[in-house]
Order: structure tokens, then sequence, then C-alpha cells
């Protein structure tokens, strides 16, 4: 909740995604909340997709790859709103 928050700041989006991934890496380590098994979990990530991305962008990690998104979608301004346009595209 933040009535006097700028629309236009990304930041809040940014923050909203990071609480939902960390809600998901909390799940997924049960009780064991050691600095190891948050570590594993959060690094073990696959295909999670979080309410703030486009749909069909997922969030993935892995121990040696901690850049969780690697995928986008072209989107144009017909004047009123953004469209999507094409396939999602995924960087090697």
């Amino acid at each position: 909740y933040a009535p006097g928050g700028d629309i236009r700041d990304q930041n809040y989006v940014f923050g909203y995604n990071f609480a939902m991934a960390l809600e998901h890496v909390l799940k997924a380590a049960g009780n064991d909340l050691s600095p190891e098994n948050i570590h594993k979990q959060a690094y073990s990530i696959r295909d999670l997709e979080l309410p703030m991305l486009l749909p069909g962008i997922k969030v993935n990690t892995a121990p040696d790859d901690h850049m969780p998104v690697k995928q986008m979608q072209f989107m144009r301004f017909d004047g009123k709103q953004w469209k999507r346009f094409g396939e999602i595209l995924t960087a090697n």
C-alpha cells in the first residue's frame, strides 16, 4: 500500500516480483531454513511464473546460472495501449 507512490517507478514491480520469488524459495525450503538450504532452493527455481511478468515469461535459476529472467517479448504501442507481438524470445 503506497498511496503517494509514483506509478512510473519500476521499483514497485521489481519489489513485488522479488517478494513473490522469495515466497517461492521459502516454501520450497520447508522447515529447513538454514542458509545452505535457502541458497540451494534459490538456485534451483524451475519455470516459476510471477504475476508481474508477461504471461509465458518464466524464472529459472541454477547453481551456475544466477540470471533468473532470460526471456522477453516485443511490444508496440498502438496509441492507446501496449500490445505484444511475436514469440517469446529466450537468451542463450
